[in-house]
């Protein structure tokens, strides 16, 4: 790779947004830092039924919160009501964050009464001798609504069967924790991160927590703090708000001794080497001004990897809207949009399939480009690729779902392969090969070692494809070498952070000096100390159609009853539902 590639690949840098709520002052996060130090070693010593009797409590205050939540989410990325940008607000805001409280609750019971989370299958080794352990479906609920899906992590390399229990709960393990106060900073993009990433640090890692609410989406930090007041008013737990100055003063605060982050991976470096040419000369020497131990999740260029196959036109349609609501979604500020597609360049589908992506396109609406800088984000694509596909409005205020198709996958400056776009922009490229199998292993090795991140990555496959012997050993390989923390068969690797009892986080071994898309994970309900990956599978069409896919007509309305499921899953409430999913 050139130098120039060097230097410009990575998670886009993002300008800091106008603040909504008034940052706080530095009396008031030193107060808040020194309420939570006193009370972290009683949070530390608390007993199981009463982390339980909380999370039941913080269940409640996410359920008296949950309409004006995705209220003010829809008005402020200027959505529109009763569609399925509302139905997105739904199911990324308290709906899962809900799903994620009541697995924490199912855990917690687990270990009260048996020492560790129970799995809802026994784990098993492969015949590499790598252990997975089944991680949904986690209960009757979800074998009804996710018929045909399933989810395994799998495991670092040393864990065994026999020490598997010995690599869970760490904390609940430890006879004498000692109590520690972690900073999160909070997302921007998706409603849930925040809460779920303090919920790992408190429930999972027994931290209590300050979290700064992005800039972006501080009009949530309100919602939030009501939801958590149980915690709250005992003193484990506080929203603070702010930009990168308040950042930065509770990064380097006395009474901070860890960090977690979703963000970029320039947020990262700034925090451990600082800025400018000092950050940057410490960076090069590894010299960290910031040893504290910090966790993040820092975004990915995703790929999904296409397997040639018997596609019918339907075959094609679906995946169309299925890749297209993996960009459009959030306008596509999520760091598992697809921003790779990769083809075999023998297969006799593959415009095929690019034309059934440009209906998707064509067929989805507008969305506000509310994250800061993205219109200049785009621009910087469409000046490597001035000959890029732009699909929607144009103009001042838009960015316009942009595809860039037929790339040169030996390009080492090529942009789309070495940088996160941050935006509604998607690339395609294909790859030669003799046969399916062998496309298949260079497809793992392009994503591998041109793609740049470890975060996530998809694979697609027909059914019928997999009746081949070589083509199933092909893919079973593909997902076994793939080095990303999350992977998804046939599905929006975004699945992966979804469904919650799934790892979600960077594939593990980056350094300090090169971390990439991170280190650690979160949401991981069954806590595995050494996971490695997390894997769904599912369908290769589903019926009804899945609630998250852009064109889903009563999406809202799924959205909706699903958060209200989630908090309390009953026969009563089930038919209602599934009756809202037929219509889509």
């Amino acid at each position: 790779m050139t130098e120039a590639a060097v230097e410009m690949q990575g998670s886009a840098a993002i300008p800091e947004a106008p603040h909504r709520i008034e940052p706080t002052s530095q009396s008031k996060l030193d107060d808040a830092l020194a309420i939570l130090d006193d009370h972290k070693q009683e949070w530390a010593a608390l007993d199981l039924e009463e982390r339980i009797e909380l999370l039941e409590q913080m269940r409640e205050g996410v359920v008296e919160v949950a309409e004006d939540w995705v209220r003010a989410s829809v008005e402020a990325k200027g959505m529109t009501f009763g569609t399925a940008e509302e139905g997105e607000e739904w199911m990324e805001g308290p709906a899962t964050t809900l799903r994620n409280i009541m697995l924490l609750i199912a855990a917690l019971r687990d270990i009260e009464e048996y020492g560790v989370p129970q799995l809802p299958k026994p784990a098993f080794t492969r015949p590499d001798g790598q252990v997975v352990a089944p991680v949904l479906p986690a209960s009757t609920w979800d074998k009804l609504l996710f018929q045909g899906f399933t989810a395994e992590v799998w495991m670092q390399p040393g864990v065994t069967l026999e020490n598997m229990s010995e690599s869970q709960a760490a904390f609940y393990r430890d006879k004498a924790p000692k109590g520690r106060v972690a900073l999160v900073l909070g997302a921007g993009n998706v409603a849930s991160i925040g809460p779920m990433d303090a919920l790992y640090k408190l429930f999972v890692e027994g931290q209590v927590v300050i979290l700064k609410m992005n800039p972006v989406n501080e009009y949530l930090g309100p919602f939030i703090d009501h939801a958590f007041a149980a915690l709250r008013e005992r003193g484990f737990f506080r929203v603070v708000y702010g930009g990168a100055a308040e950042g930065d003063y509770l990064c380097r605060h006395e009474r901070v001794e860890e960090i977690h982050i979703t963000g970029s991976d320039k947020t990262h470096d700034a925090i451990v080497f600082g800025f400018g040419e000092e950050g940057s000369r410490r960076k090069a020497e590894a010299e960290p001004r910031n040893t504290k131990r910090l966790t993040c999740e820092l975004g990915n260029v995703s790929p999904v990897i296409i397997v040639p196959g018997p596609w019918s036109q339907k075959d094609l349609d679906f995946h169309g809207v299925n890749l297209a609501t993996s960009v459009v979604n959030n306008a596509g500020f999520n760091c598992s949009a697809t921003r790779v597609i990769i083809q075999h360049e023998q297969w006799g589908k593959r415009e095929a399939l690019l034309a059934s992506l440009r209906k998707a396109f064509q067929q989805a609406e507008d969305r506000r480009p509310y994250y800061p800088g993205s219109e200049e984000r785009q621009q910087l694509f469409l000046e490597h690729h001035p000959h890029a596909e732009e699909f929607g409005t144009k103009g001042e205020g838009h960015v316009p779902w942009t595809l860039i198709h037929h790339l040169d996958p030996s390009d080492p400056d090529e942009i789309c392969f070495n940088t996160e776009s941050w935006c509604g922009q998607t690339s395609e490229v294909a790859l030669p090969a003799d046969s399916v199998a062998e496309y298949i292993d260079r497809a793992v090795e392009f994503c591998n070692e041109r793609v740049w991140g470890t975060l996530n990555c998809s694979i697609f496959v027909h059914p019928k494809s997999m009746k081949d012997p070589q083509i199933a050993a092909a893919v079973d390989r593909a997902i076994a070498s793939l080095r990303y923390g999350a992977i998804a068969v046939n599905h929006w690797a975004g699945l992966n952070f979804a469904l919650v009892t799934p790892t979600w986080g960077a594939f593990p071994g980056h350094t300090t000096e090169d971390i990439r898309s991170g280190r650690g994970v979160v949401h991981n309900t069954y806590m595995f100390d050494r996971p490695q990956k997390s894997v769904v599978r599912g369908p290769f069409r589903v019926f009804p159609k899945p609630a998250w896919f852009i064109d889903h007509k009563t999406a809202a309305e799924v959205g909706r009853k699903m958060t209200y499921f989630n908090a309390d899953p009953s026969l009563a409430r089930l038919p209602g539902l599934i009756w809202s999913s037929l219509f889509g």
